[in-house]
């Protein structure tokens, strides 16, 4: 890109439904032959809130205008960084730490407990869990001071402790840390994301395929005329699907053209016209392959599993080694944590199950809730999966032609 420049704006062209934004973007760019085009980059979305509903609020929709903004400005460019294990990066007011391991019962009470005995108080942290694997990147601050810390022995004893306990019995996949100083400014979720993608999390599927009634179905074929391949996603829809899979494409190298996203029933269909970095579309079937496992294990990674407890209460040391201690106590284990700190209140979301897998009963939500206190609460049971429709071959072959504003059936555009 030789220059640029953006407009966002929103307006309520479906008042009772969903506040449209539209994000267009002005650029030059560089043709191989040393000639310049303007090109027009027009990205319209229809979006609601959490529960579904228009979002009204004037200040969230300027907060959302103005962070696109930023994002679609002159420094935005991001080059991805591919730490391994365990990571330390020290920021002006916290530290952030990057724990990648064999998830086992009571993981996340073990970790949690050995900062605090290491007088590192948690201020956020996010954990995921898929199939035999946990990541979880965490800010913490020193506890006396508020700060970073920035004492390379006490960084180093943090190293080894987390390192010894993350590598447990399973010595093939130990953990090193790197310790680096400067702002983490990547996105939580994307660097979670990035993070099992290194450590071949998406591998696994092979080894441990569920159902293929509760897999989404992804399919890539190459358009040959004009060069692309198309990726093709048809799942359960849920809030951030789009975010996994466009961040999972990002990561994998290649440049989404276009895309048509459509979401109904309960059900998200999403379309990608997608180029490698290098120009050239998927060629072999070992790459094909690739990029399906990689968007199946975004999509399934964050689809929560287990009780959803939330707990919102005033913030103090230890907090998350003592909630999560009572948790194992209690044999449960954490599938997925989103932990946060707003002023001096801390509000946390756990989502967790038997340490066998089971269900968890009403008796151990009474125990906990005893323990903890009242302001735990209970969101019930995630909804079971939804066995997919067995679709008639005519259904797959047609599927495509009668869908509206499908690009590659009916060549809308050109190159």
């Amino acid at each position: 890109m030789v220059d640029g420049s953006w407009m966002v704006s929103s307006h309520y062209a479906q008042p009772d439904r969903a506040c449209v934004l539209f994000c267009s973007l002005f650029c030059l760019t560089r043709h191989r032959l040393g000639k310049l085009s303007l090109l027009l980059v027009l990205s319209v979305f229809n979006v609601t809130d959490k529960e579904g509903k228009k979002i009204k609020d004037e200040e969230t929709l300027a907060q959302i205008e103005d962070y696109i903004r930023k994002s679609l400005g002159a420094d935005s460019r991001y080059i991805p960084s591919r730490r391994r294990s365990v990571g330390v990066a020290a920021a002006a007011d916290h530290n952030v730490i990057e724990l990648m391991g064999t998830d086992r019962p009571g993981l996340l009470s073990e970790v949690s407990a050995v900062l605090a005995s290491l007088k590192c108080n948690v201020v956020s942290a996010e954990i995921w869990t898929h199939k035999t694997r946990a990541a979880a990147v965490m800010r913490v601050t020193d506890e006396d001071t508020g700060l970073a810390v920035t004492d390379a022995e006490r960084l180093e004893r943090i190293r080894e402790r987390l390192s010894y306990l993350l590598r447990g019995g399973d010595l093939s996949r130990g953990a090193a840390m790197a310790v680096s100083s400067g702002t983490a400014t990547t996105h939580t979720e994307r660097r979670l994301h990035q993070m099992m993608l290194d450590d071949g999390n998406y591998e696994q599927l092979q080894r441990q395929a569920p159902e293929q009634s509760q897999r989404p179905n992804v399919t890539v074929r190459n358009w040959n005329d004009k060069d692309y391949s198309v990726v093709t996603i048809r799942c359960k829809d849920r809030s951030k699907l789009l975010f996994d899979t466009v961040c999972t494409l990002t990561d994998l190298q290649y440049v989404v053209f276009h895309a048509n996203i459509d979401a109904k029933d309960n059900q998200a269909y999403q379309e990608f016209y997608v180029r490698h970095v290098n120009g050239s579309p998927m060629n072999t079937e070992t790459e094909r392959l690739r990029v399906i496992q990689c968007l199946e294990a975004a999509i399934e990674r964050r689809v929560s599993e287990g009780v959803k407890l939330e707990l919102c209460t005033t913030d103090k040391v230890g907090l998350l080694s003592e909630v999560t201690r009572i948790f194992r106590e209690n044999s449960l284990t954490v599938t997925r944590a989103e932990v946060t700190t707003r002023g001096r209140m801390a509000v946390n979301t756990f989502y967790v199950r038997g340490s066998a897998g089971e269900a968890v009963d009403q008796k151990t939500i009474d125990s906990i809730r005893q323990a903890i206190g009242q302001n735990l609460q209970v969101k019930g049971q995630p909804e079971p999966p939804e066995p997919q429709k067995k679709e008639s071959p005519t259904w797959f072959l047609f599927a495509n032609l009668f869908r509206p504003r499908s690009l590659y059936s009916f060549g809308l555009f050109m190159r």
